[in-house]
């Protein structure tokens, strides 16, 4: 080892992934510690961080090449120690001049005098805020003035980010490519319309807000139509992800999605207000959609869209098959509570959709239409390799021995399923057809009806959720 030039040790050090594995190769000798030293680029650290300042100025001095620094303390105690604090960052900005990537979670006692000085740090592109309830948007906004190459913001569970005057300036600079605000109880849906030429850079939006805080607000159809009906320039969306939003006809939210052109993924989790023309409109101009997760409401007793149809049919399944050519995943989940097949998507509808797209990952979640015509149908699904099925209880033994039959399937998950058994499983103990087998909750299949139907099995049983 001694003979070697650094540049082949500093190639067998980046093969090493774990921490704890590069921290005893570099106390090994001198010249591995050097090495170390000006290689390793990245850190993360949390509740052992005792005392903070001292130890993270310590650590920034040990490693002066630093880029991505992570900071996160979940499960602290005040007898852990004082977490790191505003002081602290003043210290990572003015000793970590590479910084480009910093992600803080669970740091509460780090207020917008932290994030100010963040601001200094000329080459940040990436900040990740997970649970800072001391910020406010004063701080955002002193962190959009000063870091010109931020590029990824991701705010989640940041209570107190009340104004949106930081949206309006990152609106002015366009930079930003990533965005993802969620459970910030003041952040609604008509704010990032304000995010102005920026949604022309934007290539991922992720934005959920707060379930239980919305509903315990009052909501009219007065508010949801002082809205505003903005053109949003989004050809670029590569990502969109939305959860608990108001999708209200042209208004808010609703004006981009006929203009995602370039989207691949879609998202949308418990949206109230979407209907059959909001994925018409999407899937003509989205022609390269290569995922989508929809998760679907069953209560539609909320007061403020009462004029709005809100169930999506069989006319959104079959605008997906004829215009998505490129689809490979698509997953539908119903909320708990009804029977959601009754007034939305029918099996003909799903059958539809799998036989035109070239699904490789299929996921039905308390789908209650889907049922052994719907296995056997899917024998003819060429390309797909992973099934999963979660409280599909039309589903028997007689869909699930069809399984064996499937061209391409590699991969299958049951959850809660009450009609299949070790029966239904028999054909697949050793036939090394499947790759991976995950069983969980299905009251009528046992440890031993899994045993060797697949090369890695997992099994759990939990019946708490039938009570």
């Amino acid at each position: 080892m001694e003979e070697l030039p650094d540049h082949l040790i500093w190639d067998i050090l980046r093969k090493l992934h774990q921490t704890n594995d590069r921290n005893s190769v570099s106390l090994s000798c001198r010249r591995f510690y050097s090495l170390d030293k000006e290689q390793r680029n990245s850190l993360r650290v949390g509740c052992g961080l005792v005392p903070a300042t001292d130890a993270l100025l310590t650590l920034c001095r040990r490693f002066p090449n630093l880029t991505k620094v992570e900071i996160m303390y979940s499960g602290w105690m005040s007898k852990l120690g004082k977490q790191l604090d505003d002081q602290g960052l003043l210290l990572l900005s003015t000793n970590c001049h590479s910084l480009t990537d910093l992600t803080l979670s669970y740091c509460t006692f780090i207020t917008d005098v932290g994030i100010r000085h963040l601001s200094s740090s000329s080459e940040l592109s990436s900040l990740k805020l997970n649970f800072a309830p001391r910020i406010t948007g004063c701080g955002l906004l002193s962190l959009a003035v000063g870091c010109k190459k931020l590029r990824t913001l991701h705010l989640i569970r940041c209570l107190n980010v009340a104004s949106v005057e930081w949206l309006e300036y990152f609106g002015k600079l366009g930079i930003l490519e990533e965005l993802c605000i969620k459970h910030c109880r003041a952040i609604g849906e008509r704010d990032l319309i304000k995010l102005g030429n920026s949604w022309r850079k934007l290539r991922s939006l992720q934005f959920e807000v707060d379930a239980n805080y919305r509903y315990m607000k009052v909501y009219d159809q007065l508010a949801v139509e002082r809205w505003p009906k903005q053109l949003v320039p989004c050809d670029n969306l590569v990502e969109l992800s939305l959860g608990n939003c108001i999708i209200a006809p042209g208004r808010g939210l609703a004006c981009m999605l006929s203009k995602c052109m370039n989207l691949e993924k879609l998202h949308l989790d418990m949206c109230t207000g979407v209907s059959d023309s909001d994925i018409v409109a999407l899937v003509k101009k989205a022609k390269h959609l290569r995922t989508i997760t929809l998760r679907l409401p069953s209560d539609f007793t909320l007061p403020l869209l009462n004029s709005i149809t809100f169930r999506l049919t069989d006319e959104s399944l079959g605008a997906i098959a004829q215009h998505c050519s490129s689809l490979e995943s698509f997953k539908i989940s119903f909320s708990d509570g009804e029977f959601p097949s009754l007034f939305s998507f029918t099996l003909q509808g799903i059958i539809t959709l799998i036989q035109n797209c070239p699904i490789r990952e299929l996921s039905l979640d308390h789908v209650c239409c889907f049922d052994d015509s719907g296995m056997e149908a899917l024998c003819s699904a060429q390309n797909l390799e992973m099934l999963e099925l979660v409280q599909c209880q039309e589903v028997s033994d007689e869909g699930l021995i069809l399984v064996s039959q499937f061209p391409s399937l590699t991969g299958l998950k049951l959850s809660k399923c009450l009609g299949v058994t070790d029966n239904g499983l028999r054909p697949l103990v050793g036939s090394q057809k499947l790759d991976l087998l995950v069983v969980e909750d299905c009251p009528q299949v046992s440890r031993r009806g899994v045993y060797c139907a697949a090369t890695s099995v997992s099994f759990r049983q939990d019946l708490s959720w039938m009570y």
